[in-house]
């Protein structure tokens, strides 16, 4: 497993909800590549309820998307935008559990338009929301023009425990 370097993480005015390491509100997301899928181990917080012990929906659907965009950011090496998503919400997810995995691919291209396929499972395995998220492609000279996009790499490192070690892997 390699963990794919946030590009923007140092840059001055980066204040990302979903994956600004540094936010105290925000996710906080870490992303890794495994095969042909991006990876996220994330700890659930109180804060982000929807009722008692229960994550909120929406921000459910903020993961998705938000994984959705690592996707794009690694395997095409460009940024883009959502342009439709949709959420299938199948099972509780519990803001109890120390984590929950999130698992998201390519699913089908069709030009400067890519569906991007995501999962999310419970601390045990359990699958509990399915996302598909259609994302609009920049050009890469737009994207590192207009999004301060460079390139989207990765390192080794052991992955975090969680991933890749239940269920959710197969």
């Amino acid at each position: 497993m390699k963990k794919i370097i946030n590009p923007w993480r140092e840059m001055a005015g980066y204040r990302c909800f979903g994956c600004d390491p540094n936010s105290p509100q925000g996710l906080r997301m870490e992303f890794y590549e495994e095969g042909e899928e991006v990876v996220s181990r994330w700890r659930p917080r109180p804060e982000f309820q929807g009722w008692v012990d229960t994550l909120h929906g929406g921000i459910q659907a903020t993961l998705a998307d938000e994984i959705s965009s690592w996707v794009v950011f690694r395997r095409f090496q460009t940024s883009g935008v959502t342009s439709k998503m949709e959420v299938r919400y199948l099972r509780p997810v519990h803001t109890t559990d120390d984590h929950i995995l999130l698992r998201a691919r390519v699913g089908e291209q069709r030009r400067n338009l890519v569906r991007i396929d995501v999962r999310i499972f419970d601390a045990q395995g359990e699958l509990c929301t399915e996302a598909s998220c259609l994302y609009f492609l920049f050009p890469k000279e737009k994207a590192q023009r207009d999004f301060h996009f460079c390139e989207c790499g990765v390192e080794e490192v052991p992955a975090p425990s969680g991933c890749g070690e239940c269920s959710a892997s197969e």
